[in-house]
């Protein structure tokens, strides 16, 4: 039974790859520069290559271990697309001591 596709990003080339995922944890390796390929997830979309200020972002949510996957009820949920959001949920995270993935994918911050 074949798999569905989902991506793999590689934040040095700002690329992005569709591929089969077979479960687990395995080692993809970028066909540009044989970098590691990180699993973004089944709902993730790629911003432009010259966009620099959105792969930043997404380089911040994909070492901080936020993923984009579908869940029951559609797409991956809340996700800042700006620096000026991210920084946002960065202070908020360090000054109540919120794990960071998670104040990322706050949609509101509490006041």
């Amino acid at each position: 039974m074949s798999h569905a596709n989902t991506s793999y990003v590689c934040l040095p080339c700002r690329a992005s790859y569709k591929q089969p995922y077979e479960g687990g944890w395995d080692d993809r390796v970028c066909p540009r520069c044989a970098g590691t390929l990180i699993h973004a997830g089944s709902a993730f979309a790629a911003p432009r290559r010259r966009d620099a200020s959105a792969w930043r972002v997404l380089s911040l949510l994909l070492n901080a271990g936020v993923r984009f996957h579908k869940s029951c009820c559609g797409g991956p949920g809340y996700r800042p697309r700006t620096l000026r959001e991210a920084k946002e949920r960065m202070v908020y995270a360090e000054r109540t001591g919120e794990p960071l993935a998670r104040a990322l994918v706050r949609p509101e911050l509490p006041q």
